[in-house]
């Protein structure tokens, strides 16, 4: 495995409560992993061999319902622990993940994720707060789907990439990986077409700048009141 920069590593929240020693042993277990954009890292149903930490890039995570229909569940950024399905206890991927940039990864055997959770105390809270804190995102999607209309959802989602993958440029924050307006709808369980009459909409308002798969946000406060109901345009 080439050296990793320890200091970035540390700096990713799994890793930041354990010993040097810890750590090097942990990163003993692992190998790298380069996924050229559009590559598959694995897809649902797949029996879930490896675990995973993304170093850098960005990670598109989307599941297939029993309806057939394809939902976009989340981005991976860099930091992000992600493919743990021994900790969901199932034994295969609920989801496919696709590089959505060149991306680089770390990867573990899943063999090895009771060793590193037993002999890591810290390391296994993080990820449980990890785990924690996704199934409260999919719980906050659920309640938005099932309460709020359309442009409030859409709205929602913006906010969470800007959140999540948002870089500050000239005049706004621009999501930092490409974003298609498919992406949205499928975030945000509608159509292609609602997602581009309101994105259509938002541009000649100022709220937003779109492109072939880049999105800016222009005015970040006034479409959060826009996702809070509360700006009607």
């Amino acid at each position: 495995m080439p050296q990793l920069d320890r200091s970035l590593i540390r700096s990713f929240s799994l890793f930041e409560n354990l010993g040097d020693d810890q750590l090097d042993a942990v990163l003993a277990a692992a190998s790298t992993r380069r996924m050229l954009q559009g590559q598959t890292v694995f897809e649902q149903g797949q029996v879930a061999d490896e675990f995973f930490v993304l170093l850098h890039g960005r990670l598109r995570v989307s599941r297939v319902t029993p309806e057939g229909q394809q939902t976009m569940v989340r981005v991976v950024n860099p930091g992000d622990l992600f493919g743990i399905a021994k900790a969901l206890q199932r034994p295969d991927y609920p989801g496919t993940a696709i590089a959505a940039v060149e991306s680089l990864l770390l990867v573990w055997p899943m063999s090895a994720w009771e060793e590193m959770v037993e002999h890591n105390p810290a390391m296994a809270v993080n990820a449980m707060q990890t785990v924690g804190q996704r199934l409260q995102e999919a719980h906050t999607r659920i309640i938005e789907m099932s309460t709020e209309d359309v442009e409030r959802r859409v709205a929602h989602a913006v906010l969470r990439l800007v959140q999540q993958s948002g870089r500050k440029v000239d005049g706004g924050i621009a999501i930092d990986f490409p974003i298609t307006r498919q992406d949205v709808a499928e975030m945000t369980a509608t159509t292609l077409h609602t997602v581009s009459r309101i994105f259509s909409g938002w541009e000649d308002e100022g709220l937003v700048e779109g492109g072939r798969q880049k999105l800016t946000v222009l005015d970040p406060h006034r479409l959060m009141l826009r996702a809070e109901g509360r700006d009607k345009g």
